[in-house]
């Protein structure tokens, strides 16, 4: 607890120094971590930062394979080496969501697009390992640590909906396990859930309630790296505690939630949630939170506070207008009610295309309303959307603007604040979305260098206050355009004030919610100003103004 005290107020020190002087402290009660207001960054792990070349190519996967559709080198390492640079921290990111690290199936699939190996991690082979180009138990269990003495939160992806393909090297897993067809039509609830979400890729049986023993090919591979016998006591021991039958989904959340209680993750991203029955996700999230739990009870020392385990929910296509209902034509599944805090909102990308206060307004209206005390991820860029928000690259200032102000937790993709090009020479289909980190960019640009420090200054203060995220949406006067956000949780209370599309040089903005003499501080120039007559007077570059009360 004292770490990520510690983390915080100095991370914020540290912006006020560079970029004024200032003795005065902004907030000075600690400001909690909420995951309705969450900075979170999602990286591809093999495409963000090779930390070593040492596991760069496992398993003989040396075939040729169509663009950005092998392993590119991205590994845990990459991720500690950033956290540990700061680079989270000045991007006020506080939680991490990186894609699956789980052993991915040896062999590579030609799905028209060339040769293509699993470094996306959606194709696992073995739950309970991971994949040796992604790092070992050890490297995660740093990266853990390290995250979360920084301040910054772990969310995990699982899969349950399938298996990887089948190749000549990974054979597929027994009948009463997985179904290879029918292929979905996703016409309606059972064509969406009963079938393959694509050509050979094995579906989990998840509604099945039939016990079956573990596939052979897992079996011979445990026996192989010997520890077979201690993976069969832990499942024994499982089934033993829990009473579950001994069904395919069982074993896979039995797998999925050890990495909770040995390291301490705080949340799982789940993937292809609409593709499973809708309980599963519900019996999901009661053995995470008893992992959860576990863990806590294991590691009193380690605790950063009294959350509840994150779980945030891929429907494809649901959107925030939806509400709590979404409707495969002939159901409606309310997803909220079956293990889900958050949803990633698929429609944030076209509400954004709207005036900032019409995007303000009407997702604090439904966060505070009928959707509160649940919550969405918003995003603009993402690894399979294949159209997104600014996908030229061309508006990469509002983007960051619209994303890191609005209500709502923040997805950021790797690379949204450096433009990283979404549209690369040679690619088919989402490998355009999936290209290297532009680390180089970053170092050399100066171009990249201010889209950056933008993403940067945006963040912090997201991070720094709640209530930009999690709090209540008013507008003060549209022109200029001035807003209100506040937020409040126990005894702590925050609100901001963020002026838009402002003049540069002197500016003036009536306050008349705040008493005269109140002490402000612009937290993206980093100047000072004080309320006199209802309004406050400031004079910076910047059209923009992130005012927080100094006290």
């Amino acid at each position: 607890m004292k770490v990520k005290v510690f983390s915080i107020f100095a991370s914020v020190l540290i912006l006020l120094s560079a970029c004024a002087k200032v003795d005065k402290k902004v907030e000075q009660q600690e400001t909690p971590f909420v995951w309705e207001g969450a900075n979170l960054y999602f990286m591809l792990t093999d495409r963000f930062n090779n930390g070593t070349a040492d596991n760069d190519v496992n398993f003989e996967r040396n075939l040729p394979t169509g663009k950005l559709r092998g392993f590119e080198g991205g590994d845990i390492r990459g991720i500690i080496q950033k956290i540990n640079d700061g680079y989270f921290t000045d991007l006020g990111i506080n939680a991490i969501w990186f894609t699956p690290v789980t052993e991915q199936i040896h062999g590579a699939v030609d799905e028209g697009t060339g040769n293509t190996y699993g470094f996306h991690g959606y194709w696992a082979k073995d739950w309970t390992a991971l994949d040796p180009n992604f790092g070992s138990m050890e490297d995660l269990k740093e990266l853990v640590e390290t995250a979360h003495a920084n301040g910054i939160r772990v969310v995990m992806d699982a899969v349950i909906n399938h298996t990887g393909p089948v190749t000549g090297k990974d054979p597929v897993w027994e009948n009463d396990w997985v179904r290879t067809e029918p292929q979905c039509t996703y016409d309606s609830y059972k064509n969406t859930i009963e079938c393959t979400l694509v050509k050979n890729l094995p579906d989990i049986k998840t509604e099945s309630t039939k016990e079956v023993e573990l596939p052979e090919s897992l079996v011979q591979k445990w026996k192989a790296e010997g520890r077979y016998d201690q993976e069969v006591k832990e499942l024994d021991e499982f089934f033993a505690r829990t009473g579950y039958p001994r069904t395919p989904k069982n074993y896979i959340i039995k797998w999925l939630c050890d990495y909770i209680v040995e390291f301490g993750i705080d949340g799982y991203r789940v993937d292809t949630v609409k593709h499973t029955e809708e309980s599963v996700w519900g019996d999901f999230r009661k053995e995470c939170e008893y992992a959860f739990a576990q863990w806590k009870k294991n590691n009193p020392d380690k605790v950063l506070d009294d959350n509840d385990f994150y779980t945030v929910g891929e429907v494809y296509n649901y959107n925030i207008s939806h509400k709590f209902a979404f409707d495969f034509g002939d159901k409606k599944v309310n997803y909220y009610a079956n293990g889900f805090t958050d949803l990633i909102n698929f429609e944030f990308k076209y509400n954004a295309q709207s005036s900032y206060e019409e995007l303000f307004s009407m997702y604090s209206d439904i966060l505070n309303g009928d959707l509160k005390g649940y919550g969405v991820l918003n995003y603009l860029t993402s690894h399979d959307d294949g159209s997104p928000f600014d996908q030229k690259r061309e508006r990469t200032f509002e983007s960051a603007t619209k994303l890191l102000l609005s209500p709502g937790t923040s997805q950021v993709y790797y690379g949204d604040e450096s433009a990283r090009t979404l549209l690369v020479e040679g690619t088919e289909g989402d490998a355009t979305l999936r290209s290297f980190m532009n680390w180089e960019d970053i170092e050399n640009d100066a171009q990249t260098q201010a889209v950056l420090s933008h993403w940067q200054k945006l963040g912090q203060f997201r991070a720094n206050h709640p209530a930009v995220g999690a709090g209540v949406h008013k507008m003060i006067s549209e022109s200029p355009y001035v807003f209100r956000r506040s937020f409040s949780k126990g005894a702590y209370q925050d609100q901001v004030f963020v002026a838009l599309d402002l003049d540069k040089g002197a500016k003036e903005i009536s306050l008349a919610e705040l008493e005269n003499g109140t002490k402000l501080r612009d937290a993206y120039s980093g100047k000072e100003t004080e309320v006199k007559n209802g309004k406050v007077s400031i004079d910076t570059e910047f059209d923009i103004l992130l005012l927080e009360i100094i006290k």
